[in-house]
């Protein structure tokens, strides 16, 4: 007779079961690295980008090299009306390559 209360292979069922889940939480998690890495490239660029700006050289050049290889296309700077700049990086996401939005710095005169 089939006793239904036995547990051999219970937990290896479980863990198959929590995979997906697991999955899900190290992709959210890494994407969560990501998003902080480039909030302070941004920062990083723009602080180039400003030191450039009062030294008279190009803006976009100077926070282009503040970035690594990777992040330097992803990267915008615009002419902000007063004499600022904003300094834009796009943040992709981990899995498929899809862009999630921009980290943005602004540096300048702030306008009121």
């Amino acid at each position: 007779m089939l006793d239904l209360r036995e547990s051999s292979g219970q937990s290896s069922v479980e863990l198959v079961a929590l995979l997906p889940l697991i999955a899900a939480l190290t992709v959210g998690c890494w994407q969560c690295v990501v998003l902080g890495q480039s909030w302070w490239l941004v920062g990083v660029a723009a602080r180039a980008a400003a030191r450039a700006q009062i030294i008279g050289t190009s803006p976009l050049q100077a926070a282009r090299r503040a970035l690594p290889r990777g992040a330097r296309s992803r990267l915008h700077v615009a002419a902000r009306s007063g004499g600022g700049l904003e300094v834009r990086l796009t943040v992709m996401a981990v899995v498929g390559g899809v862009k999630l939005g921009s980290a943005t710095a602004q540096i300048g005169a702030s306008e009121r």
